[in-house]
């Protein structure tokens, strides 16, 4: 599969909350993904973001708000930071997400309850991008949530499996549910310049 200009790369949550084995979140194998999501920043996307969770210190989410989540990703932590791990220095975006105490915000493009963009489906939009390439973590949460609704916002959307790491949900069962939204799943290695 070619990568062009109207391609765009989507790096959900790579953070050191969520990353073994200090994150206060830390999703298994998360931090193994770290050579796969940068070898694919060498690619030639017309665009490359990255989403940040940025909550507040008393958000819903969390466990001591009697959400189902440890406290994670607060804004302003060293938790909430992308790893330092990451290959950034390409990115032209940086969307923030789950700003709002009494709503969570899985995917990229909206808050769980569908009622507040983050801006950017208008984003790719202007900038001309029909394709959009998405990995990083939780693959069961985030990635699937930002990858659903790039599908149905009308962006033929891939999630690079080998790119992602889930908390729990085993990855064949994440990839049947994305496959019945019309997201394809790849591999790093199915993807050309």
């Amino acid at each position: 599969m070619r990568i062009g200009p109207q391609d765009a790369l989507i790096i959900v949550d790579v953070q050191n909350d969520f990353l073994p084995p200090y994150g206060a979140l830390a999703v298994p194998g998360g931090d193994t993904i770290l050579p796969a999501v940068n070898a694919l920043t060498d690619l030639p996307f017309g665009l490359r973001v990255a989403t940040q969770d940025w909550h507040p210190a008393d958000h819903c989410s969390f466990a001591t708000q009697g959400g189902p989540w440890p406290d994670h990703c607060v804004q302003g932590t060293e938790g909430a930071e992308l790893s330092a791990l990451l290959r950034t220095n390409g990115l032209a975006a940086i969307m923030r997400k789950g700003m709002m105490q009494p709503v969570d915000s899985y995917s990229a493009f909206t808050d769980n309850n569908g009622q507040n963009p983050t801006g950017l489906e208008g984003y790719l939009h202007t900038r001309g991008i029909k394709r959009v390439w998405v990995c990083g973590l939780a693959y069961d949460f985030c990635v699937a949530d930002t990858a659903q609704d790039a599908a149905r916002l009308g962006f033929t959307t891939y999630v690079v499996e080998d790119a992602c790491a889930s908390v729990k949900t085993p990855p064949a069962q994440v990839a049947e549910r994305l496959q019945a939204h019309g997201v394809t799943i790849v591999r790093v290695q199915d993807m050309t310049p």
